[in-house]
């Protein structure tokens, strides 16, 4: 009995951990969907212009609730507004888990903090 319990715990604790793994979105249709993302952001997600983030490797939650707050105004731009603001939440995790899911070139900070 004890041993069952012990299972159903970790079984319980595994399923909630894992959720956003299976909640990430469709790589394939976020590459479709991104198609108005790389004129800024480089496509291969790594931007070489310093005023537009690499998103090439950055966490998918990270991306989602950047694009979010984009979209219901918490954060203040309008080009991302304009193009956040059309997104469906389905949308939205397609094109976290397309751009989450590419390389990085970004290896250190130096020279992409603002005064360096």
């Amino acid at each position: 009995m004890k041993c069952t319990l012990t299972l159903l715990s970790f079984g319980m604790a595994l399923v909630l951990v894992s959720t956003p793994i299976f909640a990430s979105g469709n790589i394939e249709n976020g590459k479709t969907k991104a198609a108005a993302c790389v004129a800024c952001h480089g496509t291969d997600g790594n931007a070489v212009d310093p005023q537009y983030p690499r998103l090439a490797g950055q966490y998918n939650e990270y991306i989602q609730q950047a694009l979010h707050e984009y979209k219901d105004g918490r954060r203040n731009n309008p080009i991302m507004k304009g193009f956040a603001g059309t997104l469906s939440d389905q949308d939205i995790e397609d094109i976290a888990a397309y751009f989450s899911s590419m390389p990085t070139k970004l290896d250190t900070l130096k020279g992409h903090i603002q005064g360096d």
